[in-house]
């Protein structure tokens, strides 16, 4: 009877011996998958910023088309925005008599809020701007 002859094998090497393959793997997507994470934070931050810069721009241009005090327009935009005021720019212009167009134009520096994306950027300037028939 001529058989194989079987080789010796080390114990953990072989087929379907695959113990630690696993924590392996986790190793190396973990970094990257809390780095897309938190870069989605960032994003929704951003985007809260957007939406909130909209916001201040139109409800500028609403004050300056029918109140004739640039300053006026200036503090609703940033009341309206609930921005720091530090990083905000409120800036009217076009506004002349009934029927003219005021165009309000809110800018806001958007500081990064969460750690290690801010090696990409430290901050994203947001710009809106919205314009108006002026009322009286």
């Amino acid at each position: 009877m001529t058989g194989r002859v079987g080789r010796r094998r080390l114990p953990g090497f072989g087929p379907g011996d695959d113990a630690g393959q696993s924590s392996v793997e986790l190793a190396l997507a973990l970094p990257l998958v809390l780095a897309l994470l938190l870069l989605v934070v960032q994003v929704g931050l951003l985007v809260h910023d957007v939406v909130q810069v909209q916001h201040a721009s139109r409800e500028g241009a609403r004050v300056a088309a029918v109140d004739a005090d640039p300053l006026a327009a200036r503090r609703a935009a940033q009341v309206a925005s609930g921005l720091p005021e530090a990083g905000l720019d409120v800036e009217v212009r076009g506004r002349n008599e009934v029927g003219s167009t005021v165009t309000v134009t809110v800018a806001y520096r958007s500081p990064v809020k969460v750690p290690f994306v801010r090696f990409l950027t430290d901050v994203v300037t947001v710009t809106a701007s919205t314009s108006m028939r002026v009322e009286r």
